[in-house]
């Protein structure tokens, strides 16, 4: 009867210890899988995110050359129409990650920073200008530099950087799904994020 009960305890034991093996083997199967799916995802999310945005300004530029106590005067204006293209681009090649398996935890380390690049078309319009006071490469350096500094006004006046953000946490939301959708938690700079919102608050530090 003795070796009978012995017998039962090590067959329970021996059925506990294959069960736990065999749960821990599928769920060590699991993890695996949702770290390469996690990874494939982050590789998918790995691209150029551009934003165009296109603008528009008139703006007028005088230049005079006064000799003889300001008697004598040799003038220079324009009419300047410009038309520009913006882009902000991210370069999410450069989003840097680490997955932790053991906690189920994506952290990601590095978003990279927004590129601006403005490409300005001028147009020259009811041009005047004197012999003794001509356009000269000094002339249309300093438009150059007026014009991008309008063109840069105009963009902080518009949502054009908001829109771009939001193309950008667009694709970064598509981590976020797929890690809570398995159970895995994301963070960012070593705080969680649990929403959209929280995203969007660390990307604007």
């Amino acid at each position: 009867m003795k070796k009978i009960i012995i017998g039962t305890i090590i067959g329970i034991v021996i059925v506990f210890l294959l069960q736990y093996f065999f749960q821990k083997k599928e769920e060590n199967t699991q993890i695996t899988e949702n770290s390469t799916l996690i990874q494939q995802e982050i590789k998918n999310v790995g691209k150029l995110v551009v934003t165009e945005g296109y603008f528009s300004e008139v703006i007028t530029y005088q230049d005079a050359k006064k000799y003889l106590n300001n008697w004598i005067s040799f003038d220079k204006k324009a009419l300047i129409v410009v038309n520009a293209e913006a882009t902000i681009s991210y370069d999410l090649h450069q989003l840097r990650y680490e997955i932790d398996p053991a906690l189920k935890v994506v952290r990601l380390l590095h978003i990279p920073q927004e590129e601006l690049k403005i490409y300005p078309k001028i147009q020259y319009y009811n041009l005047e200008e004197s012999s003794f006071n001509p356009f000269t490469a000094e002339d249309h350096n300093k438009i150059q530099q007026k014009v991008t500094q309008l063109i840069n006004k105009k963009i902080e006046q518009s949502s054009f950087r908001s829109n771009a953000q939001n193309q950008l946490l667009s694709e970064l939301s598509r981590i976020l799904i797929l890690t809570h959708s398995m159970g895995w938690r994301l963070e960012y700079t070593n705080t969680p994020i649990e929403r959209e919102s929280d995203l969007l608050l660390q990307l604007k530090k």
